[in-house]
């Protein structure tokens, strides 16, 4: 039996649209950089986390300010009648001065172990903006890959229904039976479900990606080639091993606990401070008779313990096992960055090796197509046959779009593994936010608004928007 189908111009215009899905972009395409760029700019995690890092910042001042003097004043008043009968007025102004003089370097400990918690915390902002930019392109290539497929069902569907026109034709000059007509018209119900799931997954790309970058995509291109930063697997590791931020933040925090082993065997050494004061009062009584007095005070006092319960060993069991604990969260790290390493260094080649074995596919495919349907007119195929190459070569090329647009993603994760996936790395055309500037206006723990310092601190914030 013959059936011959109007199949040629839409496949055509299937191919077309899978195409320009993937092809290079036009003038007016949002292209990957900018996506990050608005990624980047619009992060609220990144903005949460910068907040977090400026807390942290507040770490080195609070330990700064342990180490200077500190001023106050006590004032008072009071009324004393004793037995009913007359009374004494009292009133006093008290300034006084504090400072420990010497804590056996805990002090100065303290500010070092602060400072390397800010260095942890600065790659663990680098980690965060490499999860949001790795979301970021995620979601890019989500919504290239379900467009495209969108793109290609939709054809699928014009595609059936010239075919079920064509199909009712020739029923209704007897060509062809009602099963072969049902056989058509069930293929574009089916193409109509997979079309309808398609822009399901359309919208839902396009909802991702405006968390992921901030706006709705439009007209998205096909990114640009990155170049990969090492010739071989194993100068990947190395590269991975030296500037991977979750490492980083782990060599600083060990640093931090390790400093912090000393802070608590010093703790079990006495301190000594000074002190000093002076004091102005005077007395009144209900006839009117006062006295005015003064009174200087200075004195080093020095403070330790003979016995604390253990506490002080305690401390310095806990902080050692702190230490140890992060050692060997940091081999373990090393090894997981490195298992990360290979694995996308390997799927380099795999997912090549995948877009090329799909494209031939789809060619594959579409010669097969034609040499059925060609079989079909001359009658030695049936519809069915001519359906179910059709679909095929359909299916073919939804695979050849998603290895792609796999194999344009792969370099990316390969720099994610490798701890590059950053602004400065990229080289994306945005402000990079300066994570020392907040450090550099505060370290010296400054009085906001009255020091020098304090209104260079104010400057930063305003430039930041905080104020």
């Amino acid at each position: 039996m013959r059936l011959k189908f109007g199949a040629g111009r839409s496949l055509a215009a299937s191919m077309f649209a899978m195409v320009v899905a993937l092809s290079p972009a036009a003038l007016s395409a949002e292209s990957l950089g900018d996506a990050l760029a608005s990624a980047y700019k619009n992060s609220g995690l990144l903005e949460q986390n910068r907040a977090n890092l400026r807390a942290t910042d507040e770490g080195v001042a609070a330990a700064v300010s342990a180490m200077r003097p500190t001023l106050g004043y006590t004032a008072s008043a009071g009324y004393d009648a004793v037995g009913g009968g007359a009374g004494a007025w009292a009133k006093s102004l008290e300034f006084s001065a504090s400072m420990t003089l010497f804590t056996f370097g805990k002090n100065k400990l303290s500010v070092d172990a602060a400072k390397e918690t800010v260095l942890a915390t600065r790659a663990s902002l680098v980690a965060i903006e490499q999860d949001v930019l790795g979301a970021a392109i995620s979601a890019y290539m989500d919504v290239r890959y379900y467009e495209a497929q969108a793109n290609v069902r939709a054809n699928s569907v014009r595609l059936n229904q010239q075919n079920l026109r064509a199909a009712q034709d020739r029923f209704e000059v007897g060509e062809i039976t009602r099963t072969e007509v049902s056989q058509v018209e069930a293929q574009l119900a089916s193409a109509r479900s997979l079309n309808a799931a398609a822009q399901g997954q359309v919208l839902s790309a396009r909802e991702a990606y405006k968390v992921a970058v901030g706006n709705y995509p439009s007209n998205l291109s096909t990114p640009p080639s990155v170049k990969v930063p090492a010739s071989t697997v194993d100068e990947a590791v190395r590269l991975a091993v030296q500037s991977h931020p979750a490492i980083k933040a782990l060599q600083h925090r060990i640093s931090a606990l390790d400093l912090a082993v000393q802070i608590a065997e010093r703790g079990l050494l006495p301190t000594v401070s000074a002190s000093a004061s002076r004091t102005y009062g005077s007395d009144w009584n209900d006839n009117a008779l006062t006295v005015e007095n003064s009174r200087d005070s200075f004195g080093i006092v020095a403070r330790g313990n003979i016995y604390a319960g253990g506490n002080g060993a305690s401390a310095i069991r806990k902080a050692q096992a702190n230490l140890d604990a992060a050692r060997a969260e940091l081999h373990t790290s090393a090894r997981q960055v490195e298992q990360n390493v290979r694995t996308a260094w390997s799927m380099l080649s795999v997912t090549a090796a995948s877009s090329k074995a799909t494209a031939a596919s789809v060619q594959a495919q579409r010669v097969a197509y034609q040499g059925v349907k060609e079989e079909a007119d001359l009658g030695a195929s049936t519809t069915l046959d001519v359906l179910e190459a059709e679909q095929d070569l359909l299916d073919a090329q939804v695979l050849a779009i998603q290895a792609r647009i796999n194999s344009e993603s792969a370099v990316f994760s390969l720099l994610s593994a490798m701890g590059l996936l950053t602004v400065s790395h990229l080289n994306l055309d945005v402000p990079v936010y300066d994570p020392a500037a907040y450090y550099n206006a505060v370290k010296t723990a400054p009085t906001s608004n009255i020091s020098a310092q304090g209104e260079k601190l104010d400057r930063v914030l305003q430039s930041l928007g905080r104020n």
